[in-house]
């Protein structure tokens, strides 16, 4: 089991960069995968980023070369790294965890991208 707690997100102007940052309750080493899920207002959840206990990340399409995930093993955290930000970017954040074939889910955090 595992407790995600997320922090960042906030309003923005296009163009404008955000941090988002989860924190685990348990070495990250000892999860499977970590990543953000967005879900924007009338569509579906979409996958935006993970990284795997070995280092591998995805990121979808959409996302590739302006958000960048990273780990802090220090402190159990994974954060998104989100420049050049745009409008359909708009939505809410959630953070996940894989343990052990188990998904866990953060609170979910705003981010709204102005034009």
């Amino acid at each position: 089991q595992v407790q995600l707690v997320e922090s960042g997100g906030g309003l923005v102007q296009a163009g404008g960069s955000l941090r988002l940052s989860c924190a685990a309750s348990r070495n990250i080493f000892s999860i499977n995968t970590m990543g953000w899920y967005r879900q924007a207002p009338g569509k579906q959840r979409e996958l935006v980023a993970r990284m795997t206990s070995g280092g591998s990340t995805f990121y979808t399409d959409s996302v590739k070369g302006r958000f960048t995930i990273s780990r802090d093993i220090a402190k159990n955290t994974v954060s998104l790294q989100m420049n050049s930000l745009k409008p359909e970017d708009t939505a809410v954040y959630y953070c996940y965890a894989v343990v052990m074939g188990s998904m866990y889910w953060g609170q979910g955090t705003q981010v709204t991208v102005s034009s």
